[in-house]
């Protein structure tokens, strides 16, 4: 995972997490929500990232 995202990367995904934590310790149902919003928007980036390495004919 580190070769992937780098340090830079895990942590931004690491400051996500916590920031997201709070947010569930202080309201459960917002944190779902954001959560939720969180998986949705890494599928769209996920095919995003997909279609464009196809594009290229990297996959």
């Amino acid at each position: 995972m580190r070769d992937t995202l780098g340090s830079e990367g895990i942590a931004g995904v690491v400051v996500v997490l916590v920031a997201v934590g709070v947010l569930t310790v202080h309201d459960p149902i917002v944190g779902a929500g954001v959560m939720i919003l969180l998986a949705g928007l890494a599928l769209i980036a996920k095919g995003i990232a997909d279609s464009t390495m196809r594009a290229f004919g990297l996959k």
